[in-house]
């Protein structure tokens, strides 16, 4: 009795060790198959897209990219700065404040320095950096910083202020309105500054 029982448990047994050996296959195959996250630095063609938040710090001939550069990214993570190639995207967040020539970055002339704003209120920035959303330019001056362009840019972020004096190039933060225009002797390579106010 108790072998005939046995016995009509057999194919039971069997279909669940194989229902659980499939599941057990189907989740590795799917954990193989997802994609790994980047971590650190590591080299990629010139022709590749650069992940967000990703920059380049190094460009060289390559035997590897079908005659092209490599480069080099790296991961901004807890840095608070960092050198890159001129060419190299700029995070959100993140300014340029100088520019030299450079003998990392095969194929351009200069490297840049960028820093990441975080609770400065004030910065000097290259005149080509980005200016990040809701900093305005209150300063241009000669720069012996920024190699390759003339000027270079005071900004500050409008935080509990209600006016504040620009250059008549600087970004209109959303909100704000111009409510006067005049001589400037603080904008180098402009005639004007402006007066904003928050609306």
């Amino acid at each position: 009795m108790a072998v005939k029982t046995l016995r009509s448990h057999i194919p039971h047994l069997v279909t669940a060790v194989l229902l659980l050996l499939g599941m057990m296959t189907a989740a590795t195959t799917q954990a193989q198959a997802a994609p790994q996250r980047l971590a650190g630095s590591m080299t990629i063609c010139s022709y590749s897209p650069v992940p967000p938040g990703w920059v380049v710090t190094r460009s060289a001939p390559s035997g590897s990219c079908g005659g092209r550069y490599e480069y080099t990214i790296t991961e901004l993570t807890t840095q608070a700065s960092a050198v890159v190639c001129s060419f190299s995207p700029i995070p959100p967040g993140w300014v340029v404040t100088r520019s030299a020539p450079s003998n990392k970055c095969a194929g351009v002339a200069y490297e840049y320095t960028i820093i990441q704003l975080t609770t400065q209120a004030s910065a000097v920035v290259c005149s080509f950096s980005p200016i990040p959303p809701g900093w305005v330019v209150t300063r241009s001056a000669p720069s012996n910083k920024c190699a390759g362009v003339a000027y270079e840019y005071t900004i500050i972020q409008l935080t509990t202020q209600a006016s504040a004096v620009v250059c008549s190039f600087s970004p209109i933060p959303p909100g704000w309105v111009v409510t006067r225009s005049a001589p400037s002797n603080k904008c180098a390579g402009v005639a004007y500054e402006y007066t904003i106010t928050k609306a």
